[in-house]
């Protein structure tokens, strides 16, 4: 994977296809391979860049000193974009990297021309009640090492409803888990970086970053899965009732993570939106 040199540090993402750019913004505790089933499709109509974010199962730790805040990891995502001279980007954001994606759009849209929102944290649930125990993590010493690390030796702890075990319905492979796992268990600077995210994970930030969105005027698509049980379809509807230009398409047969488990839907409908979308402003510059 490429790498690139950001103020807040260097980061790994990958960038395959040509045409519009998509890049994809992934959740706490997982990396760029949440992907790696919608970008083989998506990327023969467009550029697809998926970043590894620094959330804990990224490589390579970021600066000591970078600000990786929840606003800050979306400062970030817009100084990515400008680094590599993105313009018009369908941006894409899943489970917490949702939450992020809502930021950038509604702080650093300098660059974004849609945004989709895949089953995620909004409004009053940031995070999911049952994770809630993430947001205290970080402020007891040695207990995000002890749990990476038991998480890492003994394969029944990933898959615990506490882990990951309820995050795809049709089950993610043992080898991505443990590629989720294995950075934080390994490397204190890198549990340094997630600790600081994982402190200012709250529903204020959210529910703060709906308000701000209401002026976000561009394309929006909601791709949301009904059997999920940590964000419920109402999160979504309400996106639908409060922004400007916003589509909810609902995905059956799928938890949170649902590019792990319809990756094909997902692809066609955000290339649809995306081919949509320009078609509706080149009718609206020729006229």
């Amino acid at each position: 994977m490429p790498t690139i040199d950001l103020p807040q540090g260097t980061l790994h993402y990958e960038d395959v296809g040509s045409g519009p750019a998509v890049v994809f913004i992934h959740g706490l505790l997982v990396n760029g391979k949440l992907w790696r089933k919608v970008t083989p499709e998506l990327s023969r109509s467009a550029r697809c860049i998926v970043p590894d974010l620094p959330l804990g199962s990224h490589e390579i730790p970021m600066n000591s000193d970078a600000d990786l805040s929840v606003d800050g990891v979306a400062k970030l995502v817009a100084n990515l974009l400008e680094a590599l001279d993105l313009r018009d980007v369908t941006l894409v954001g899943n489970d917490s990297g949702g939450a992020i994606a809502q930021v950038v759009a509604a702080r650093y849209s300098e660059r974004v021309g849609r945004l989709v929102l895949t089953t995620c944290d909004a409004y009053e649930v940031f995070p999911p009640a049952l994770f809630s125990y993430l947001r205290v993590l970080p402020w007891v010493p040695g207990l995000i090492a002890v749990l990476a690390k038991s998480m890492l030796r003994v394969q029944a702890l990933r898959n615990l409803p506490l882990a990951y075990g309820l995050l795809s319905k049709s089950g993610i492979p043992d080898e991505i888990v443990r590629s989720y796992v294995e950075p934080c268990a390994t490397n204190p600077a890198i549990r340094r970086d997630v600790a600081k995210f994982s402190r200012t994970v709250s529903p204020s930030v959210t529910l703060q970053v709906a308000k701000e969105l209401r002026s976000f005027d561009r394309p929006v698509l909601l791709l949301w899965t009904p059997e999920d049980r940590f964000f419920p379809l109402s999160l979504a509807e309400r996106f639908v009732e409060e922004l400007p230009n916003a589509r909810l398409v609902a995905i059956d047969d799928a938890y949170v993570f649902v590019a792990e488990d319809q990756p094909e839907r997902v692809a066609r409908e955000i290339s649809r939106f995306v081919a949509t979308d320009a078609e509706t402003s080149a009718r609206a510059t020729a006229n």
